[in-house]
């Protein structure tokens, strides 16, 4: 696969398609000056944080009718490889994307890398899911593959990697360089700027990220649940997640103009109804908590014992919850099965659209 760094050109999550960042290939040469880990220097005063998600997978679709066949399935538009420029092969693109059953119930959730390997060659995509349905995935794509010229396979040979800023602003300070070292992508996580940068990389890559330093992936997690940002099939349940209640539109992951694809008659209309009463909210809990922690599907209730919603996942004292949006302003609390009470309180991340607020 050939190297490629992506360049930020649109903010994502702030109006525009998150693969309009513009890609350009790099020599093989190192983004980092020393290391032998993945993500730079374990010591202090890094500028980056980068986690290891072994969590999550990689399925190569590839073929002369990848693109269309993708195009069916998937709640987005392709993020296509861009124009070459020059003696350069085209760039890679990165978006995001959610597998959708017949009733319009989210399946999987993707992140989608489009890449060009070979100038003449049709795009081929890679799919990031949770790792624990990565042969579902499979079995899914080869179920409606058909007769298609489209090759679907497992891609182990690259890791994923989150890589956040280590301090607010801290990015901006030493931006990551334009550059790459062996088979590897660096992109712009394309659900929104607060979730940083995406890495795929080889097992045996040296370092990347220029400043950075190994991360714990507890702590990404609970990143990513103060920012209401839902990823996996503990956060998504197959068949039970509903897209725009859990924020779809919101990450960059949906396309109101796109073709048909499977499931898009709910997704649709209720896009153009306009009314979306529960959504997946950020939550923080307090409180003694349970050993084993919050049980998916607690119940949520209102100060009067009123149901508010459900309980969705979480990592330590911060989670997401489906709620109902007319009543996350009030206390709200959670009863246990230890017949202790932890209090729950709900917040509007700052990436969302101002409407919402």
């Amino acid at each position: 696969m050939a190297a490629a760094v992506l360049l930020r050109g649109a903010a994502p999550g702030r109006g525009g398609p998150a693969w309009r960042w513009r890609l350009r290939g790099a020599s093989r040469r190192s983004l980092a000056h020393s290391s032998g880990l993945p993500c730079g220097d374990p010591a202090g005063g890094a500028t980056w944080t980068c986690f290891r998600l072994d969590d999550r997978a990689l399925v190569r679709v590839r073929g002369p009718e990848a693109a269309p066949f993708l195009l069916g399935l998937l709640t987005n538009e392709l993020p296509l490889p861009g124009p070459a420029g020059g003696a350069a092969p085209p760039h890679a693109r990165a978006g995001y994307a959610h597998f959708l059953n017949v009733q319009g119930r989210t399946l999987y959730d993707v992140i989608v890398y489009g890449l060009q390997e070979r100038a003449e060659a049709a795009p081929g995509f890679l799919l990031e899911c949770d790792s624990s349905v990565l042969g579902a995935l499979q079995k899914h794509l080869v179920m409606y593959k058909i007769r298609r010229k489209v090759t679907v396979e497992a891609h182990p040979e690259l890791r994923v990697w989150a890589v956040l800023p280590s301090a607010p602003g801290a990015g901006e300070a030493a931006p990551l360089q334009e550059r790459a070292k062996a088979a590897a992508v660096l992109t712009r996580d394309p659900r929104t700027a607060c979730m940083g940068w995406r890495l795929l990389t080889q097992d045996e890559g040296p370092a990347l990220v220029p400043g950075g330093r190994l991360g714990d992936s507890r702590d990404y997690h609970q990143h990513r649940y103060r920012q209401g940002v839902p990823e996996g099939v503990h956060d998504l349940p197959p068949g039970v997640a509903l897209p725009l209640e859990s924020n779809l539109a919101f990450m960059n992951g949906v396309s109101f103009t796109k073709g048909c694809y499977i499931g898009q008659e709910l997704t649709a209309r209720t896009h153009h109804m306009g009314v979306i009463r529960k959504r997946l909210f950020p939550v923080r809990l307090s409180g003694p908590l349970p050993t084993g922690g919050i049980d998916p599907g607690t119940p949520v209730l209102t100060e009067s014992g009123q149901a508010a919603g459900k309980f969705r996942a979480g990592q330590g004292d911060m989670g997401l919850a489906l709620l109902q949006s007319e009543k996350i302003k009030g206390p709200l609390h959670i009863r246990t099965s230890e017949s202790s009470q932890v209090a729950l309180t709900a917040s509007v991340p700052d990436w969302w659209p101002m409407a919402t607020k």
